[in-house]
């Protein structure tokens, strides 16, 4: 997974409130195992008419923010479903950075799990970004958004900034801690051998 440091690039205004998964990638989209392709099936419902023409006043199919790299949005975002393939399409996209006021608490873990950062800021701090001409810059080790001469501060827990500083997927993760989990099943051996399992030859 790509590390995530510092972001600057455009800013896509979706400032709606409870976009939830369904509309960020249509469950017809949901077949696909595979994280590319994605990109172009994301907000499809909104994106594109039912000919599958682009829809003009949609905010991505305007230019600059067909090369958005960064979303603001609204309240409650990525409510809904589960499903993983919302970040996967919005990362596919090419957005690394979610800006809104609050997440879903499944959408939020995912984010992390796919190298997306979904930061809080407060609405007020959102709509003030929205009106930024040029680029923003997501800085994850300051914690800052900066654009247009303002610059709002987000938290963010320590073990998922760092997961993201690393590049680090669950797989990674785990690996990286494999010499504590061979410490912990050595002391298992030894303190509860009635625990582990034999097999007949």
């Amino acid at each position: 997974m790509e590390p995530f440091t510092t972001l600057t690039g455009i800013a896509a205004p979706l400032l709606r409130t409870n976009i939830d998964t369904d509309l960020i990638i249509p469950k017809q989209f949901l077949k696909t195992l595979v994280r590319s392709g994605l990109g172009r099936h994301l907000f499809s419902e909104i994106r594109y008419d039912a000919d599958g023409r682009e829809r003009p006043d949609f905010v991505l199919n305007q230019p600059p923010y067909r090369a958005a790299s960064i979303l603001l949005a609204g309240p409650n975002f990525g409510c809904g479903s589960s499903r993983e393939h919302a970040p996967w399409a919005l990362k596919d996209f090419g957005i690394r950075a979610i800006l809104a006021p609050s997440f879903a608490d499944i959408f939020f873990t995912n984010c992390f799990a796919n190298g997306l950062l979904p930061a809080v800021l407060p609405m007020e701090a959102i709509e003030t970004l929205a009106t930024v001409k040029g680029p923003l810059t997501v800085d994850l080790p300051a914690q800052q958004v900066r654009g247009g001469g303002h610059t709002f501060t987000f938290d963010l827990e320590p073990a998922r900034k760092a997961v993201l500083l690393e590049g680090l997927d669950e797989i990674k993760r785990t690996e990286a801690n494999l010499g504590d989990i061979d410490a912990f099943e050595a002391r298992r051996r030894l303190n509860a051998p009635w625990l582990e399992i034999h097999t007949q030859p």
